[in-house]
């Protein structure tokens, strides 16, 4: 298989190459919807700085990378919002390896992840128009729930067990 995921320092230039480009395309989707433009590049390197992944570090949170043919393709982040309870979060592909089951991979190394640090349940929050990744959610097993953060973009709110 050409897949592969690994743990990523969260500050690593592969780990910011990522970031930037799941950012720039969910804002992007997000500005062409309700503003119909493109996003800012100013707002862009701002948004991309206001949230560096510090999160994402050892040992409450955890980034990993997927690479398709050895090349970085996408990445996943989990966080632990307490003892039970992990947050999914920078679920991305580039566009080009999405359709060769990448995502399922990630999501699923992630769960395990979460389930090493004593996870029990995995939450996540995501926007109406990311039709795609609310599909790999329910197709993952995970169902919609009552809202565990108050993100202002946020219009989804999904739960799993990870028994």
């Amino acid at each position: 298989m050409p897949w592969t995921v690994a743990p990523e320092p969260h500050d690593s230039p592969v780990a910011a190459a990522l970031w930037r480009a799941y950012y720039t395309e969910v804002s992007d989707r997000w500005y062409l919807l309700h503003e119909g433009r493109r996003t800012d590049p100013g707002e862009l390197e701002r948004e991309i700085a206001a949230r560096p992944g510090g999160d994402l570090a050892p040992p409450k949170g955890l980034l990993l990378v997927a690479r398709y043919a050895g090349e970085p393709a996408g990445s996943a982040g989990i966080r632990l919002l307490d003892d039970a309870t992990a947050e999914l979060t920078r679920v991305f592909l580039h566009a080009g390896v999405r359709g060769r089951g990448g995502a399922a991979l990630l999501v699923r190394a992630a769960e395990d992840a979460a389930r090493a640090r004593g996870a029990t349940r995995m939450v996540l929050d995501t926007r109406g128009d990311l039709v795609e990744a609310r599909a790999l959610y329910a197709r993952l097993g995970y169902t919609e729930t009552e809202p565990h953060n108050t993100d202002p973009y946020a219009e989804h709110w999904f739960a799993k067990g990870l028994g």
